[in-house]
């Protein structure tokens, strides 16, 4: 099965790799590793704030794993098909969080159990949770990744 079936197969649908937001490129290759762009969630109400208190948990975690897909659409856009994906190497996480919340890992597990469920054994990764006082636009989660394809 492709990885894009997979992912359909999974209840998901990959969007189309959004342009920059800035003065940076969505992806840059060193030999074969892609270092993929920081993604941020729809900036929607629901993805917005700090996590806790202004967004859940859990909606955190669907922002992350939607950012995922985003980020993945990135990818295709690179390497023209997924399947030519060998390894997920690194994910960093970033989570807009009140000063006392601690469980940055749990937001973030909504992109490396995505990224397992579709990639299988070269989805599972090295990973960075953290803290921030404030991300972009006062989204809930930004993600960025490093992922090795095929030549």
């Amino acid at each position: 099965m492709s990885i894009e079936a997979k992912i359909n197969d999974l209840g998901y649908t990959l969007p189309e790799a959004p342009a920059p937001a800035g003065s940076y490129v969505n992806y840059t290759r060193s030999g074969n590793l892609l270092f993929l762009a920081g993604g941020i969630p729809p900036v929607e109400d629901e993805y917005m704030g700090k996590v806790p208190t202004d967004t859940p948990v859990e909606t955190a975690q669907e922002a992350a794993r939607l950012i995922t897909l985003n980020r993945l659409a990135v990818l295709k856009e690179a390497i023209g098909c997924l399947d030519k994906v060998k390894q997920i190497v690194t994910v960093n996480g970033f989570v807009n969080s009140a000063p006392d919340f601690y469980a940055h890992p749990a937001v973030i597990n909504g992109c490396s159990d995505l990224l397992v469920d579709i990639f299988g054994d070269k989805g599972i990764h090295s990973r960075t949770a953290m803290g921030a006082a404030a991300l972009p636009l006062n989204v809930s989660v930004e993600i960025n990744m490093v992922v090795e394809v095929e030549d």
